[in-house]
């Protein structure tokens, strides 16, 4: 089966072509590697011949469009309409695989029910303590398949999904309309939702692994969140009568547990204000409609969703 690889590009650092490097080392052969990459210029600064760097990396494909045209959802889209592929992975610049298995064991998990695999982020060696009980939580040791059926129990982790590295089967991605077109943030658990209903599984390959982690400051946490609370407001269809805020209880147990495991609780009140913001943030976004275009603007990180 064909693969291809699908990155939304913006500023790229040097860091991308190790990325490239490590997809062309992969265990299973991919077709393309497309780049949809936003605002020339910056492409240039790290690649001013493209010419040559094309004809040292064949599968590469790069395409550029301005600012004004990025989309989370529309993109992506627009990258997939660039394959022919049976299987597409979208993934993020700043998304490292962890073995020459990633493509492999991401691929493995797409069976005939599954709509999307997305793989298990692991920390990078500079990533806090605070960071590597995030993605431990959200991405533990063990794979799964969510369905429709786990919706009681696991209410809106049954939708999660990451597009920093996740496998879509194209048939499935086709029929079922594919990302979204316009969205703020969450194209991938939109989709994963709409496939969840449409009795697809999404699975989890605990095997397929990126390093990815951020730093990010208190107010960088905040305007985060409020996107996703946007995305949520905007979506009731997907989001409506399933609250996330259990899993944000369940994050802080699980920290007072690891920190208190490391003699380490000192950390836990700077974990605390770190979810205060997460959560102003996400309040906020969910009653944006009631906020001033002003306030908005100083609140999201997507400032170009709102012009």
């Amino acid at each position: 089966m064909k693969v291809d690889v699908i990155i939304p590009v913006y500023k790229p650092g040097p860091e991308l072509l190790t990325l490239l490097e490590k997809l062309e080392d992969q265990t299973v052969n991919i077709q393309n590697i497309i780049l949809m990459n936003t605002e020339e210029k910056y492409f240039r600064r790290l690649i001013p011949d493209e010419a040559e760097f094309k004809s040292g990396h064949p599968c590469v494909k790069v395409y550029h469009l301005a600012k004004g045209e990025f989309d989370h959802g529309g993109t992506r889209h627009a990258g997939v309409l660039h394959s022919d592929a049976g299987v597409f992975v979208a993934m993020t610049q700043d998304a490292m695989p962890a073995d020459r298995f990633l493509i492999e064991n991401l691929v493995g998990g797409l069976s005939e029910n599954v709509a999307v695999a997305y793989a298990r982020q692991l920390p990078a060696e500079n990533a806090g303590e605070l960071e590597r009980i995030t993605r431990k939580f959200n991405y533990p040791g063990v794979s799964c398949v969510k369905t429709r059926e786990d919706m009681d129990t696991l209410g809106i982790r049954t939708f999660f999904c990451s597009n920093v590295c996740a496998a879509y089967r194209r048939k499935v991605y086709d029929e079922l309309g594919g990302f979204i077109r316009h969205t703020i943030f969450n194209e991938d658990m939109i989709f994963a939702a709409g496939a969840v209903k449409a009795g697809y599984g999404i699975a989890y390959q605990a095997q397929a692994k990126v390093i990815h982690s951020h730093s990010y400051t208190n107010m960088q946490q905040l305007r985060r969140n409020f996107d996703l609370g946007v995305s949520q407001a905007d979506h009731p269809e997907v989001f409506g009568g399933i609250r996330s805020e259990s899993e944000g209880k369940k994050l802080v147990r699980e920290a007072w547990k690891s920190l208190q495991g490391r003699h380490q609780l000192y950390r836990f009140p700077g974990f605390m204000l770190q979810c205060c913001y997460k959560y102003t943030g996400y309040l906020l976004g969910k009653n944006y409609r009631r906020l001033p275009l002003k306030i908005i603007l100083a609140l999201t990180d997507n400032k170009a969703y709102w012009g």
